[in-house]
């Protein structure tokens, strides 16, 4: 699947593939021009991708082909446990979560799974949870507390369900139940940003000491089309939506929300989702092995600060006032 600004890579792409079938001696010209193919695209994938638009990068964030939680925990964890159930009304499929090791170090891991196919995205609910999913979470965060474990969240997600249902069990309560706890939580929490961070829906478990984000994902209060429909009345307008919204995370590092961006391969995770994986693997131990040393009045106060400070907003000085 490919987005259209990606169409001319995928003839490169596909051109490489059909001389790659040919017999070399047959053709002594073959790997030369493999070799200029294979030059163009990675120069093409450059320009490309250093003028992509916010919407541009919307798109990248849901692309079929982006590594999912699933992925990630096959490529980064040694072994998973998956724990079930949030003990009250059942146990979210949108949202999992369970003893994890990265490296050496033992953690809870938690995140949201979207699914590839019809069947899979049903199931999970489109990685939308439900107020269990984040009461879910928040159990597994409280014995991650108990047993000294540092806390790893994943976040990709639209939203938070908004169905009738989700509302009737309590889904804002949920939210701001998790948003209140973790900022108390005695022990590191680093959170990734893999594609979508979607509302509350992904501040739900996104509350941190360090929040890092794969330079293609997107994070935000509310989706694009969402927002353009609110304030305009027109769903189209979602790519002016997300200009306006500082989607991306280059912006969201200029502002403070995030604290570090791990690059993407050429042409984004879904083109190479072994080594965004790896390169997520790196970031997350080497933020678990700085937090470690911090004690844990430290890690809560400066979680707290760094919350409280977002949205402040900075007032210039006039002329007349120095």
């Amino acid at each position: 699947m490919n987005l259209e600004f990606e169409n001319e890579l995928a003839e490169i792409e596909e051109r490489i593939a059909e001389l790659s079938k040919l017999d070399s001696k047959e053709h002594p010209q073959l790997n030369k021009d493999i070799g200029a193919l294979r030059r163009k695209m990675k120069s093409l994938t450059r320009r490309i991708y250093e003028n992509l638009t916010p919407w541009d990068t919307v798109r990248i964030a849901r692309h079929h082909d982006r590594p999912l939680f699933k992925d990630f925990i096959a490529g980064m964890c040694s072994d998973f446990i998956e724990l079930h159930g949030d003990r009250r009304c059942g146990d979210d499929k949108a949202l999992i979560g369970g003893f994890a090791t990265i490296d050496k170090h033992r953690v809870m891991l938690i995140g949201m799974v979207k699914g590839r196919t019809v069947d899979e995205k049903v199931h999970h609910n489109f990685g939308m949870p439900n107020p269990e999913g984040y009461r879910k979470a928040l159990r597994l965060m409280k014995l991650a507390e108990k047993y000294g474990l540092p806390i790893v969240c994943m976040v990709d997600t639209p939203a938070a369900y908004p169905g009738r249902e989700a509302e009737e069990r309590g889904q804002a309560e949920a939210i701001a139940r998790n948003l209140t706890e973790m900022a108390g939580l005695e022990v590191p929490i680093v959170v990734v940003i893999t594609g979508e961070g979607g509302s509350g829906g992904a501040l739900g478990i996104a509350v941190g000491d360090a929040i890092l984000m794969l330079r293609y994902a997107v994070y935000s209060v509310i989706p694009p089309e969402g927002c353009a429909a609110i304030l305009w009345r027109d769903a189209e307008r979602a790519p002016e939506a997300a200009d306006a919204l500082k989607i991306t995370a280059e912006s969201l590092l200029d502002l403070g929300i995030i604290d570090q961006i791990i690059d993407e391969p050429p042409g984004g995770a879904h083109r190479d989702p072994e080594t965004t994986i790896e390169r997520t693997r790196e970031a997350v131990v080497e933020t678990l092995q700085r937090l470690k040393r911090q004690s844990t009045a430290r890690l809560r106060d400066n979680r707290y600060d760094k919350f409280a400070r977002m949205g402040r907003v900075k007032k210039r000085r006039s002329k007349s006032s120095k």
